[in-house]
């Protein structure tokens, strides 16, 4: 490794590092006014995934969304993520009782079910949307259950170590998202553990092809595969935040997920039921998703310079 690469690894972990200090010990006011303006700095920083959220808030609200009402939102979603982080650095220095009191989940029968009646764990299939990570310390730190997650690497390695150890303290069993994933996923659900993948978008660009928000793209195959192979239930999920503090967890009921023809065909089918009910979870607060790289075809065609 390069001196250069090496010193990059570093700041950028350091950075973190710091930003996570903050967060715990800055008095939360203060702290909201921080990361808002860091959010309004990263917005007009942003370049092509600044491109990406505008593309996505009018596949929501249609084309007509435009000037001043189009900019108010993007610095919404912008803003909505800087919370993501504030928050997440947070929650390993919560006990259980502080989550539990800023959490509120509807819909947690579905999870309950999953878990009393289910031959293994669930998986809760997430867009990448408001603070998923309160549902992890939630299920780990209140619940109890164990909790699995498929994370993509990050570069520069360093970070995703770094990433790795903060959701560990968690209580997450962190699978790198690889050629093992699969069996390690199954695995973990065969252990009972509740299964977290973020399935708004193909990573590997080897995934099903689906109609979401109108256009064809790709989402990935691995909860209806799950769901065939091993009988877990699929569980669409969100997490977002309140308007003041605490978040609001809404867990969907769990997909119809029984064989019906070949199993590609099953799959496509899952997949594309998966993909409405992401839909819904998304249209309930757009600007919390926070999906910043390109997810259709059309999106790497037109904004080719995104840092993806």
């Amino acid at each position: 490794m390069s001196i250069t690469r090496r010193l990059k690894g570093e700041l950028t972990v350091g950075a973190y590092r710091a930003g996570g200090a903050f967060a715990r010990f800055a008095p939360p006011p203060i702290g909201r006014q921080v990361t808002n303006a860091a959010s309004w700095a990263a917005r007009h920083a942003a370049g092509g995934r600044r491109d990406i959220v505008e593309r996505n808030l009018r596949r929501i609200y249609g084309p007509d969304l435009r000037g001043a009402q189009l900019d108010r939102r993007v610095q919404a979603t912008f803003d909505s993520y800087a919370r993501y982080y504030y928050d997440s650095f947070r929650l390993p220095s919560m006990d259980a009782g502080a989550i539990a009191a800023g959490i509120h989940v509807e819909g947690v029968e579905h999870i309950n079910a999953a878990m009393a009646d289910g031959p293994v764990g669930p998986v809760l299939a997430l867009p990448h949307l408001g603070g998923w990570e309160w549902a992890a310390a939630w299920i780990t730190k209140v619940r109890g259950w164990g909790l699995a997650a498929v994370v993509e690497e990050l570069d520069p390695p360093e970070l995703f170590d770094w990433f790795l150890r903060f959701r560990e303290s968690l209580g997450m069993n962190i699978i790198p998202l690889g050629p093992d994933a699969a069996a390690r996923v199954a695995t973990a659900a065969l252990d009972r553990e509740v299964v977290c993948l973020l399935s708004d978008r193909d990573i590997g660009g080897n995934g099903v092809e689906v109609e979401f928000f109108g256009e064809r793209t790709t989402l990935p195959a691995g909860p209806a595969v799950m769901a065939l192979r091993t009988g877990c239930r699929i569980l669409p999920t969100a997490v977002y935040f309140n308007e003041g503090d605490g978040v609001t967890g809404v867990v969907r009921p769990p997909l119809p997920v029984q064989r019906e023809g070949r199993l590609r065909e099953d799959v496509a089918r899952i997949t594309q039921a998966l993909a409405s009910e992401l839909e819904v979870l998304i249209r309930r607060a757009p600007e919390q998703w926070h999906l910043m790289q390109p997810n259709w075809p059309s999106d790497r065609k037109d904004v080719p310079h995104t840092g993806a």
